[in-house]
């Protein structure tokens, strides 16, 4: 099941531009158009005439035009023109979803409208700011959004699925110095390996010639968005002890939408802090991102189809899926929630 009162990404905004464009999220087929006033809008993507997907139609100045039979559609859902009629029957309407346009995202609210408080939204504000240029992307995964989530908990497997990137030592990864910490919204944990080999990446972008001193700190934001602020420096000057300042540095925005129950769109985007004049080294540090993602793309589809043919019961857990389990444990609560206020 899905945790349904809750923002995730339905696209990035520069996705959306005067043609509507179709997501299925949470397993439910939505259409999100643009007025032409500029403003986003998310509507059950079936029209209530026949049921044809209105996302097959075009964006007029009224709304969005059915393109079967013409009827047009507002950012409400509500029916506001029907070729020939001058009566519109008031059940002429279908489902609209809250939709909020911030920091380059499209978020939206699956759940309860009257619980949508944009104030819960994840802040990416950086994306913003021209000392922390970013590039975006989107992969279809055919794999759970819990799977990629998985992956992101537990990065001991950056050592042996991302070697030639951004990975390194897998010692490194698994000897980390490491803290968690809950938070409001989810989890934030900090990661450190000191005295570290630069991984293949780290060395082409900012070409370290020898050990760092490097962090890795996440925060989780349930049920499915993480923001990362990485960074390393040469070794033993100073970075542990609280002085980030300078070398290596940047951020990544990982959005992870369910589009069923076992697959999802994941929604990325790389912001460089150490060279942010260079529209290089930006493009560049996202190729290598993007091909990294990858990676995780096929570990993850391949780990779904097992997990579809037998099940998970088999499965163990070992000491690195801590802070996997606390996070599972937290999107429980939320479920079980959820499905209580519901059921009163």
């Amino acid at each position: 099941m899905f945790i349904r009162n809750a923002w995730y990404i339905a696209a990035w905004g520069d996705e959306l531009t005067d043609k509507p464009l179709a997501r299925r999220i949470c397993d439910e087929a939505i259409v999100l158009f643009r007025d032409q006033g500029g403003t986003a809008a998310a509507i059950a993507d079936r029209c209530c005439h026949r049921g044809t997907p209105l996302s097959l139609g075009e964006v007029t100045a009224q709304g969005l035009q059915c393109g079967y039979h013409g009827l047009v559609f507002d950012g409400a859902g509500k029916c506001v023109h029907i070729p020939g009629q001058d009566t519109i029957p008031a059940k002429a309407a279908v489902p609209s979803y809250p939709l909020v346009e911030r920091d380059h995202f499209l978020w939206i609210w699956m759940g309860e409208a009257a619980q949508a408080d944009p104030s819960r939204i994840p802040d990416a504000a950086y994306h913003n700011d021209p000392q922390w240029p970013e590039r975006h992307g989107r992969l279809a995964i055919a794999g759970s959004y819990l799977l990629m989530v998985d992956n992101l908990m537990d990065l001991t497997h950056l050592g042996y699925v991302h070697r030639r990137t951004i990975g390194g030592n897998p010692a490194q990864h698994v000897d980390a110095k490491m803290e968690t910490v809950p938070t409001q919204d989810g989890l934030r944990f900090t990661r450190w390996m000191l005295n570290s080999p630069p991984p293949p990446t780290y060395v082409r972008a900012y070409g370290f010639k020898d050990t760092v001193d490097r962090w890795q700190e996440f925060e989780w934001v349930a049920p499915s968005n993480i923001l990362q602020w990485t960074g390393a420096k040469d070794a033993g000057t100073g970075a542990y002890e609280g002085n980030r300042a300078g070398g290596f540095q940047f951020k990544v925005f990982h959005g992870l939408t369910p589009e069923t129950a076992t697959s999802c769109h994941y929604y990325f985007a790389t912001a460089n802090h150490w060279a942010p004049e260079n529209d290089a080294a930006s493009d560049q540090f996202f190729r290598e991102s993007r091909d990294t993602f990858l990676e995780d793309k096929h570990v993850v589809e391949q780990q779904q189809a097992r997990l579809d043919e037998f099940g998970e019961d088999w499965l163990v857990d070992i000491v690195s899926d801590a802070t996997r389990i606390r996070m599972r444990r937290f999107l429980n609560q939320m479920l079980e929630s959820e499905q209580r206020l519901a059921a009163e």
